[in-house]
C-alpha cells in the first residue's frame, strides 16, 4: 500500500492541514514543532522529538553513486531511510528496489512521485513529499490517492445459480459513497473474486445504500489494501477493505461496521475458459453483480449465459498474503 509523508520545512499551518485533509501518512516537521501538527489533527509526526525520531528511527541519506547502495540496503533492514540527491532523476532507485531495500524517496512534485511509485513496475511503496506550494500538494496527494493499483478483472460467464439454504451473511458498510459500477471483491477462493456491486442502485422496496455491499457469507474472502485478503467477518470497524469499480480501479474504504445475520444463501457459479469460479450471496433482489459495462446485475435474475467480472490470480495466500505455492480451494 503505498505511504506518502509530507515534510513541512519551514513551518506552514496550511501546507499541515491540506497534507491532513489529503491523508497524508505522516508529517515531517523541524524539531518543536510535533505539538503543534498533533494540535491540528491525529497523525504521525516525524522529527528529532516526533513520533518517529530523526537519527533513530529514520535515517535521511544523501546518496551519491551506486557504490553507495549496500550501505543503504543494510540500513533499511532496521531503519526508515530517506534517500537525498541533488540530482532526483539520478538516484538508483531501480537497483535498490530490486534489491529488496525498503526506501522513501524524497519528491517534490506529482511527476516525480509517480515515477517513484512506478519504477520497474513495482515503484517504491513509500515517498516524502517536499513542497511549500499548496496547490501542488493537494494535486499530488488526490492524484496519487485515486491511482492506487489497478486490478484485472476478466468476463466470467454465468453455468449454474441455486439455493443453498440459511447461513450468516455479512453486510460491510463502509465510510465512502459508491457510485453505479463500483463494489468489493467476494468469493469463496481468495484466487477467484467476483465484484459484488454496491447497493446504489433504487429499489421500490428499498432505499438505496451506496455506503454498503451486502457481500456474502462469514467464510467469504474479500481484498484489502496491501494486495493482502481478509475473510468477511474479520473486516472490523475502523479497519479497511479494497473498493473497486467496472475497470479495475481501486480506492481504500474504512470500514464503518459489519451486520452480520442469518438469510437465504445461493451458490453463484461461473466460468473463464475451463477454470471455475464461486461464491455464495445472499438470495434477495438487492444483492446484485457487476457486468462488462458496469452495470449491476441482481442475482435473483441470473442466469447461464450471463456476463459478470471477476478477479483472478494463480498464486496461493496464506494469512492473506499472496504466496508462490500450489494451494487447491474446493
Amino acid at each position: 500500500m503505498r505511504k506518502i509523508w509530507v515534510k513541512v520545512d519551514p513551518w506552514d499551518k496550511k501546507i499541515v492541514t491540506t497534507a491532513l485533509e489529503g491523508g497524508a501518512d505522516g508529517i515531517m516537521v523541524p524539531p518543536g514543532y510535533s505539538d503543534k501538527v498533533k494540535a491540528l489533527g491525529r497523525i504521525e509526526t516525524i522529527s528529532e522529538d516526533g513520533d518517529l525520531k530523526l537519527g533513530e528511527d529514520v535515517i535521511i541519506f544523501n546518496i551519491k553513486s551506486g557504490a553507495d547502495e549496500e550501505e543503504i540496503v543494510k540500513l533499511t533492514r532496521s531503519k526508515k531511510v530517506i534517500l537525498q540527491c541533488s540530482d532526483w532523476t539520478i538516484i538508483p532507485l531501480e537497483n535498490l528496489i530490486a534489491k529488496g531495500a525498503n526506501v522513501i524517496a524524497q519528491v517534490q512534485n506529482l511527476e516525480e512521485a509517480q515515477t517513484a511509485f512506478g519504477i520497474l513496475e513495482k515503484g517504491v511503496r513509500h515517498i516524502l513529499l517536499h513542497t511549500t506550494d499548496v496547490g501542488e500538494l493537494k494535486k499530488t496527494i488526490t492524484e496519487l490517492r485515486s491511482q492506487a493499483d489497478k486490478i484485472l478483472l476478466e468476463a466470467a460467464e454465468i453455468t449454474a445459480v441455486k439455493s443453498v439454504g440459511m447461513g450468516d451473511r455479512v453486510c460491510v458498510d463502509t465510510c465512502t459513497t459508491m457510485t453505479a459500477g463500483q463494489g468489493i471483491l467476494v468469493g469463496n477462493s481468495s484466487s477467484a473474486l467476483f465484484l459484488v456491486h454496491a447497493e446504489s442502485i433504487s429499489n421500490p422496496y428499498v432505499s438505496p445504500r451506496p455506503f454498503r455491499v451486502n457481500a456474502g457469507p462469514v467464510h467469504a474472502y474479500t481484498r484489502i489494501p496491501g494486495g493482502k485478503t481478509s475473510y468477511l467477518s474479520e473486516l472490523a470497524t475502523g479497519g479497511q477493505v479494497l473498493i473497486v469499480d467496472y475497470m479495475g480501479n481501486t480506492i481504500s474504504a474504512i470500514v464503518g461496521r459489519l451486520k452480520i445475520e442469518k438469510r437465504p444463501l445461493m451458490l453463484v457459479t461461473a466460468a473463464v475458459g475451463d477454470r471455475q469460479v464461486t461464491s455464495i450471496l445472499q438470495n434477495a433482489e438487492t444483492i446484485r453483480l457487476t457486468d462488462p459495462e458496469g452495470k449491476a446485475l441482481s442475482v435473483v435474475n441470473l442466469k447461464p449465459g450471463d456476463k459478470v467480472l471477476v478477479a483472478l490470480e494463480e498464486a496461493g495466500r496464506h494469512f492473506g498474503i499472496k504466496i508462490e505455492e500450489t494451494i487447491t480451494e474446493k
